[in-house]
């Protein structure tokens, strides 16, 4: 039920979501905008928001580790320990309310988006 949680909250800003790397790329973009409200909560020392954005980006996380297809390759081992670690760097900004685990995952996940974005790119240009 909870990794349901970042694709209903997408589905429904979104009337009618093309393809699965449209998804992608808003499930990317939503950890780039809640990581950044968590940060803020943080800076603010917030506790209640730095809770609540945290474990929004957390069930995004939790549903691309579940979306992942291992029949693919080793990316998808890859990136599921990617997005574990991704949880845990949150998970512990939450308990030390500290952002320098926010900004990796801020740094990491604008890095993901830039390599999904090329991707999808370069697969429509063929």
């Amino acid at each position: 039920m909870r990794s349901n949680l970042a694709y209903s909250a997408y589905s429904q800003n979104s009337a009618s979501i093309e393809s699965s790397e449209k998804l992608i790329k808003m499930l990317y973009e939503g950890i780039l905008k809640f990581t950044a409200q968590a940060k803020r909560a943080v800076e603010l020392n917030d506790t209640q928001k730095r809770v609540y954005w945290i474990n929004r980006t957390t069930a995004i996380f939790a549903e691309l580790i579940n979306s992942l297809n291992y029949d693919g390759g080793n990316i998808a081992h890859y990136l599921s320990g990617l997005y574990t670690h991704q949880i845990k760097l949150l998970a512990e900004s939450n308990i030390y309310n500290t952002t320098e685990q926010l900004d990796e995952v801020l740094n990491v996940t604008k890095e993901l988006l830039s390599v999904w974005n090329e991707e999808t790119a370069y697969e429509m240009a063929e």
